[in-house]
């Protein structure tokens, strides 16, 4: 009887269709969405939106500020605490190595905002660190710098954080 039912229960689970209206993916059973519902019964105010399209501040511009308002600025796929790939990983290791305020902006979150900083440095890889108001590189040049010595007299003067 058991068997029986764990076939039946198999097979139903086997056949039947998997797709939906969003688009998503399994990890270990869980569902992840890449999209978000269209549901007409949802509110706009329910809706993913960036402070940038309420404030009419250009991305250009939030760019711009980030560079200029913070000694250390880093672009990067994820976030410090938790970096979603491993050059952002290694850049954001190296820099707190110095512990200098780290500033940053995940990348991921708004599509339109990761063009407007290629635009803002002309360099088409991330993550991308700016010290004092320049762009540095990326995680390689930051690497390199930090082995020999130049990270180091470029960050001397950025007060720590405490």
């Amino acid at each position: 009887m058991a068997t029986f039912l764990s076939n039946i229960l198999f097979k139903g689970i086997a056949s039947r269709s998997l797709t939906t209206h969003l688009s998503s993916s399994s990890y270990y059973g869980m569902r992840y969405l890449n999209t978000v519902s269209n549901d007409p019964d949802s509110h706009d105010d329910f809706k993913p939106a960036t402070k940038h399209e309420s404030s009419g501040i250009s991305l250009s511009d939030v760019v711009e500020k980030d560079v200029k308002d913070n000694p250390v600025m880093i672009y990067m796929k994820g976030v410090p605490d938790f970096p979603q790939c491993g050059f952002s990983s290694l850049a954001v290791r190296v820099l707190k190595h110095y512990d200098v305020p780290l500033s940053a902006r995940n990348i991921l979150e708004d599509p339109e905002l990761k063009s407007a900083v290629k635009g803002f440095s002309h360099w088409p890889t991330f993550p991308q660190i700016f010290i004092k108001g320049e762009f540095v590189g990326g995680s390689d040049i930051i690497l390199n710098m930090h082995q020999n010595g130049e990270l180091k007299e470029l960050l001397k003067d950025i007060k720590s954080k405490q």
